[in-house]
């Protein structure tokens, strides 16, 4: 029986469709050994297969190579870096729904890229958002699916990665793919004008090889991220424009609040660490809080 390996693009009802790296994708039971080791096929996951019919495109998993890593949301192995889109206007960037999403990127070691799509409608705020992540030490890229403009180094950030692509509904992430990888074909949607929300577009997660080595997993658009596995105590960790100061403040295990002597605070009152950053912090931190103290 012919045996290959590849890459696991999409899952869905206990199928798994296996890309071989080339142009052949092969959909695939997973072998109950699995089950009995406890362990599930992830997107992203590089297996071996048996071909049952090269005709068909029919095959089993054997086996699942180590993971570099794997994420809890999006669940998906083996990732490379994260291109969070959210849009300057149109709807309005929620920046404690972004901060959010970063966190939890730095809790799970994935290096994040940012990008500020609908740079038409907004200029001016998207240079001063750009300047707040920067300041955080993020890669921001501005850009415009309308006129095309900072595209060509959003291709070239995500050659030869695995890279996963996460925003809100509405931001405009199924179009930045579609002029990435036309044969994606993905359902834009449209703004609702009503509500100026967007619709949820995009039902599954899915795995696009766009070219050599380089695959994009579009994910559902999300409204809200809950930061379970994260304390309170720890949160000041997965901020990284606080670090350089950890160990500063006049008091140990200082989390940067009310505490006298910050040197957190003395950074943001000259203007090292940005305001909206910080303040998000704070009711991330009291969000953590409360969760703890009720047990939730």
């Amino acid at each position: 029986m012919d045996m290959k390996t590849g890459k696991i693009i999409k899952g869905i009802a206990g199928f798994y469709y296996v890309h071989d790296g080339h142009n052949q994708v092969y959909e695939c039971k997973a072998k109950g050994i699995f089950r009995n080791r406890n362990l599930k096929p992830m997107v992203g996951d590089y297996v071996a297969l048996e071909v049952l019919s090269e005709e068909e495109g029919l095959g089993n998993i054997t086996e699942i190579f180590p993971r570099k890593n794997s994420l809890i949301r999006p669940a998906c192995a083996n990732v490379d870096q994260a291109l969070v889109i959210f849009a300057v206007k149109e709807p309005e960037p929620n920046l404690n729904l972004l901060d959010r999403f970063l966190v939890m990127m730095e809790f799970q070691e994935v290096p994040c890229q940012i990008c500020f799509n609908k740079m038409d409608l907004g200029t001016a705020c998207g240079t001063r958002l750009a300047a707040l992540y920067e300041k955080a030490g993020y890669p921001v890229h501005l850009v415009s699916t309308y006129t095309e403009e900072g595209l060509f180094k959003v291709q070239e950030l995500i050659q030869g990665k695995t890279t996963v692509m996460a925003g809100p509904s509405g931001v405009g992430k199924s179009s930045v793919m579609n002029l990435i990888y036309p044969e994606a074909a993905m359902e834009t949607g449209q703004i609702s004008e009503k509500l100026k929300r967007g619709r949820h577009t995009t039902r599954h997660t899915e795995l696009f090889c766009v070219g050599e080595d380089t695959f994009l997993l579009d994910t559902p658009g999300f409204s809200s991220l809950e930061l379970e596995q994260i304390s309170c105590g720890e949160l000041r960790f997965y901020y990284p424009e606080f670090l350089p100061f950890e160990g500063g403040c006049r008091f140990q295990g200082c989390v940067h609040g009310k505490e006298p002597g910050c040197a957190v605070k003395e950074a943001l009152e000259k203007g090292v660490i940005g305001k909206e950053r910080y303040e998000n912090y704070l009711v991330l931190y009291e969000e953590l809080k409360t969760r703890k103290r009720y047990g939730r």
